[in-house]
């Protein structure tokens, strides 16, 4: 009855008692607050007794006679562990209400910031640049900026430029025309063409020549490209998010990277914080990993002293590093 009328967080019971006994009385007080942590005590301790209270949900169990200090150490880990499912509950609340920026996970200040400029600029036109640290999740930001935005039923294309070689590029991103160079047997479309009316998202920009850079510049001005090989100039509708894991101004001031592009680009930046700077997302981006990664495992929690350590490292990978280490300890658990 008392169960019934109000929250607790620890119970400790007998099993032999008159009326109930501790074994039916465990079963209706998981039925009553299923997270209630439950601890058995008995005078006739056995081990099917033990090995019943277990799978009927109890804590701990306690065999008599045992010392106060005995109960006091059970007590503290059963509280710990109160705490700790009292604080998923929490976590999985603030899950849900950043839901909306779906993969973007954190309330700590610098990344509410963040998501204050993506929701100021999302449905504008403008060009955006988007600076920080290897795996702090740009591509994520420019998805969210064209989901928010009036092209976001048209395509968001993504491209490294750092990945390919300058060549390659220019094909992939203006297209080529049949004989352009060896291999181009037919006229192929770009990204540009491709992402007309919607969002290309040029990452790791300041890898690219000066040559490309003219060219991108022509794009962001005039909105006009010329393919690989052709001579006649087309146009695109489209809108571009670059980013950089660089320092653009000192690229700039040692010639890496054209000056006027970097103006052009920079006319709206978001800088996205490095994860250390942001410890208190940890706990929130571990439990979204571990909701992404477990499948059909039944693990839906990380020990405290676990949480500790991820807050503890500097995380020079950033969120992606992260990413990794919660799936390589889904997959590597007992």
């Amino acid at each position: 009855k008392r169960v019934q009328e109000g929250h607790y967080d620890i119970v400790i019971s007998d099993i032999r008692m008159p009326g109930m006994d501790g074994m039916q009385l465990l079963e209706e007080l998981k039925k009553v607050q299923p997270s209630l942590v439950v601890i058995m005590i008995t005078g006739y301790a056995t081990i099917k007794s033990a090995v019943e209270a277990i799978q009927k949900g109890a804590y701990d169990y306690l065999p008599k006679p045992f010392t106060p200090d005995e109960v006091r150490v059970i007590i503290e880990r059963a509280a710990e562990r109160s705490r700790l499912q009292a604080e998923n509950i929490l976590l999985r609340q603030h899950l849900q209400a950043h839901r909306s920026f779906e993969n973007i996970i954190g309330n700590s200040p610098t990344l509410q910031r963040v998501f204050e400029m993506i929701e100021k600029v999302a449905d504008t036109d403008s060009t955006i640049l988007l600076t920080g640290e290897t795996g702090t999740g740009k591509e994520l930001v420019a998805k969210a900026l064209h989901d928010r935005s009036r092209r976001r039923e048209k395509l968001f294309l993504p491209l490294n430029c750092g990945s390919l070689a300058e060549g390659v590029l220019e094909s992939e991103l203006f297209g080529h025309v049949k004989g352009a160079f060896t291999g181009a047997v037919t006229t192929r479309k770009g990204l540009i063409e491709a992402a007309d009316g919607g969002t290309l998202f040029l990452d790791e920009i300041t890898e690219t020549t000066s040559p490309f850079q003219v060219k991108l510049l022509r794009v962001l001005q005039e909105g006009e490209f010329i393919r690989v090989g052709d001579t006649h100039p087309l146009r695109a509708n489209i809108r571009i998010i670059a980013a950089t894991n660089r320092d653009m101004e000192s690229a700039v001031e040692r010639r890496e990277f054209r000056q006027d592009l970097y103006y052009r680009l920079k006319g709206i930046a978001i800088h996205l914080p490095p994860l250390r700077d942001r410890l208190d997302d940890i706990p929130l981006l571990a439990y979204h990993f571990l909701a992404k990664y477990r499948g059909d495992r039944k693990a839906d929690r990380i020990d405290p002293q676990a949480l500790k350590a991820l807050q503890a490292y500097k995380w020079p990978g950033n969120v992606r590093e992260l990413q990794h280490v919660i799936e390589y300890g889904l997959s590597m658990a007992e």
